[in-house]
């Protein structure tokens, strides 16, 4: 699969996106935002691909957004002042349709960060399930210094990665901070050295694809992200209650227990693409609007 701005390829039932515009530090532009749409829409629609690693090609991860266009990068001339209302579909930052197409995603996510990583390429990375910074990543949410604010869904994302506190320090700021800081903060998982950061990024992945059913992760990975906006615990327990009762009819789950008691490896035949219950998505319910 051809992207002009970033490289996808699976193997091992792994996808590894690379963004890739290492010339611009793999900057952020209107064409990668349609990239990596794209890309998760395939991964989605590929039940081959039981995991993603999502890294950058040369020395960054990405350097936020291409300020190629000097003081009007971000004045979006393409809509005209006054002549549309602010809740148009034209408004919306295209970090933010990044985010939440990876948050709808049914395969788990994994950053693996090789270089700097600002703005947009920080905040990308806030939707993805597990972040590994190597150790020459860094970090930087300099919104403020460029005189705008957070995007991409970063004020949702961020207060519940890292904690209120953290979060607006870091945004407050917009201080560049190494992986150390990012590590003691709670943004990433671990640092790894650079040369062996996208092998442990592969041994989290390959854990997944080798162990687990990969319709169970799919839900897993919807309940435990709605459920950080969820208002009482009894949201949680009616969408647990729909897994246990369905899921416990499945092949999936006879598999599971079987080859458990016959200490073998279990041997998942569910498809995310055409086996998940009839409860998903519970959330379009109307008791869930």
């Amino acid at each position: 699969m051809d992207f002009e701005t970033l490289k996808y390829e699976v193997k091992d039932k792994v996808a590894t996106i690379t963004l890739s515009r290492p010339d611009r530090m793999n900057a952020f532009t209107r064409t990668m935002m349609d990239d990596l749409i794209a890309a998760f829409d395939a991964v989605d629609a590929d039940d081959d691909v039981r995991a993603v690693v999502v890294t950058g090609e040369g020395r960054a991860f990405c350097a936020g957004a291409d300020l190629g266009a000097g003081g009007e990068t971000f004045s979006r001339k393409d809509v005209a002042e006054g002549e549309i209302s602010l809740s148009d579909q034209r408004v919306r930052d295209g970090g933010g349709r990044v985010t939440l197409r990876i948050f709808e995603c049914k395969k788990p996510v994994i950053a693996a960060v090789n270089g700097a990583a600002v703005g947009i390429g920080a905040t990308m990375q806030l939707a993805m399930d597990i972040r590994l910074a190597s150790d020459k990543a860094r970090f930087g949410f300099v919104f403020s210094r460029r005189g705008i604010v957070p995007e991409a869904c970063s004020s949702w994302f961020l207060p519940r990665i890292v904690g209120i506190s953290q979060a607006l320090e870091w945004t407050y700021s917009g201080q560049v901070f190494d992986a150390e800081e990012a590590l003691k903060g709670g943004l990433v998982k671990e640092i790894v050295p650079q040369d062996q950061l996208l092998d442990r990024a592969y041994e989290i992945a390959h854990e997944i694809v080798e162990n687990t059913s990969p319709v169970s992760v799919a839900l897993i990975r919807q309940m435990l992200w709605r459920m950080l906006g969820a208002d009482h615990p009894m949201e949680a327990h009616k969408v647990d209650s729909r897994g246990i009762f369905v899921l416990g009819r499945s092949a999936d789950v006879a598999e599971g227990v079987t080859s458990f008691l016959e200490k073998r490896p279990p041997n998942f035949t569910s498809k995310p693409s055409q086996d998940m219950p009839d409860y998903y998505p519970w959330w379009d319910e109307p008791e869930y609007k």
